[in-house]
Formats: structure tokens, C-alpha cells, sequence
């Protein structure tokens, strides 16, 4: 199904500091579902915080590889591990059309942004 699809996996979680272990959780899962989906892994970040999304320094790395065009699919848990502000998933929205990055999650397939 991805076949020749480059992955980023992205795990983040609004605590301060990660004391159980759920970035490597988040982490896992995501490798098992990209290897289920037939991705290739190019690289990963994460963050912990409550930070705005554009202000991490993980997802920065992302944005840096999306901006270099090597990657394909944003692999997450879940859409609000990006963000629960409906004007940062729209600016996600502008980066995803532009340079044509599909978003994954085990929990949802393929996640729509759009209307």
C-alpha cells in the first residue's frame, strides 16, 4: 500500500516531562503501523511540552525534511498530538497541500485536515 512512501514518525505529549515511558509508546506503535503500511522510516522527532506546534523544535525537524522534500507521510498517533487549535491544524493543512504530505495514524488511516 506505501509502498516507496517516505515516513517521518512524530510523537509528542503536553506533559512537562515523559515519567511513563509514552513517547517510546507512541514511538513503537508508529514504527509497527509504517512497517504494516509498507513506509520507509526517514526519520522521527518528538516533543513534550505544551508549546505551540510551530514552535517545537521536533516538529521543526520535520518541517526542515517536508521543506527539503523527503518526505511523503507524517505518521502520529492521533491529530491532537499535532495540536487541539483548529487554526494550527489549518496552517498544518497549507504546509500538507503544499508539498503534497499525507498524515497516517493507526487509529484513523489517513487523516483529513480539510473541510
Amino acid at each position: 500500500m506505501g509502498q516507496g512512501k517516505r515516513a517521518w514518525i512524530y510523537c509528542a505529549i503536553d506533559a512537562p516531562e515523559d515519567r511513563n515511558g509514552a513517547l517510546k509508546s507512541q514511538f513503537k506503535q508508529l514504527i509497527d503501523y509504517g512497517e504494516q503500511m509498507g513506509f520507509e522510516l526517514v526519520g522521527s522527532s518528538s516533543d513534550v511540552g505544551t508549546t505551540p506546534l510551530w514552535n517545537r523544535n521536533g516538529f521543526r525537524h520535520f518541517i526542515e525534511a517536508v521543506q527539503k522534500e523527503q518526505i511523503d507521510v507524517l505518521l502520529i498517533v492521533n491529530r491532537g498530538r499535532l495540536s487541539r487549535s483548529s487554526m494550527q491544524l489549518a496552517r498544518f493543512q497549507i504546509l500538507q497541500e503544499n508539498y503534497d504530505v499525507d498524515a497516517y495514524s493507526p487509529l484513523e488511516g489517513k487523516i483529513e485536515f480539510g473541510s
